[in-house]
């Protein structure tokens, strides 16, 4: 029989104080924890990392599918915890944006919200990584998911082009312990191939919302940062491609346009490039 998540909280605090600096407000709700293993649909055969196992509430569930579980926790007073209370978790004590990561092929998490942007981006970047479910702030999932037109962003936009996301549940401050001011969202991600161009697509929304008033004729006319990155890219090649450019969009403004939208421009410029030679 295992603790539950109220039991370990309270073993916890015995031990140690909450640290609000690491965001450190703990799930105590039976039920999401119930649906995050439902969704994560977990076997012996998957490779799983949670990051921020705080008293280890969602790590008790986790251990128990039998899945292969590496927890990464930056609090060495949790580390202790977490050691003496779950002997066999395979736990990685330091900063989970720093840390390297052993291979995984899904991230199941409670994870601290002030993070959640960097965490996503090293997420994606690790290409095993098919399947994630995350507890995060409701604003953010909003915009992760982009549920409406008027949470469109760069978060959002470049997320579509590698996952597709989708808000499981809200979740109220009364689920954690301390309760925190904000509303959080349980969040499934599924991996899918990315379309052609996209590389050049993410460059291209994150300079337009960068300044996301003015219209992307202006935030588009220099080159962005890391185009160099991108395969047969540099400024110049940049430049003149947007000169020889035809875009009806470009006296829009960033969030006046689709995902499809953004890929059909960094289509036409791809084209423009190679008309050039």
């Amino acid at each position: 029989m295992g603790h539950g998540a109220r039991a370990l909280i309270d073993k916890l605090r015995m031990v140690q104080d909450n640290v609000k600096s690491l965001g450190q407000n703990f799930l105590n709700n039976e039920e999401v924890l119930d649906q995050t293993i439902s969704i994560a649909n977990l076997s012996a055969d998957d490779f799983v990392i949670e990051i921020g196992p705080g008293p280890g509430v969602l790590t008790e569930r986790l251990l128990a599918t039998g899945c292969n579980l590496t927890a990464i926790e930056i609090d060495s007073g949790i580390c202790k915890f977490l050691r003496e209370t779950f002997p066999d978790l395979n736990l990685i004590e330091g900063d989970a944006l720093s840390v390297k990561w052993p291979l995984c092929n899904k991230f199941v998490a409670n994870i601290p919200y002030q993070i959640s942007s960097p965490l996503l981006e090293i997420i994606t970047r690790n290409r095993s990584i098919e399947q994630v479910v995350i507890l995060v702030q409701e604003e953010f999932a909003e915009r992760l998911v982009v549920e409406w037109e008027s949470d469109r962003g760069s978060l959002g936009m470049c997320t579509m082009l590698d996952w597709d996301c989708a808000i499981e549940t809200r979740v109220g401050p009364h689920c954690f312990t301390p309760s925190p001011k904000v509303h959080s969202c349980l969040v499934s991600m599924t991996r899918k191939s990315p379309p052609k161009n996209s590389k050049l697509a993410k460059l291209l929304i994150r300079q337009a919302f960068g300044q996301r008033r003015k219209k992307l004729r202006n935030t588009l006319a220099k080159a962005p940062k890391r185009i160099a990155r991108v395969s047969g890219w540099h400024a110049k090649a940049y430049r003149d491609a947007m000169q020889h450019l035809d875009f009806d969009l470009l006296d829009e403004r960033p969030e006046d346009l689709e995902i499809e939208d953004w890929l059909e421009l960094a289509r036409l410029l791809e084209d423009a490039r190679e008309a050039m030679g």
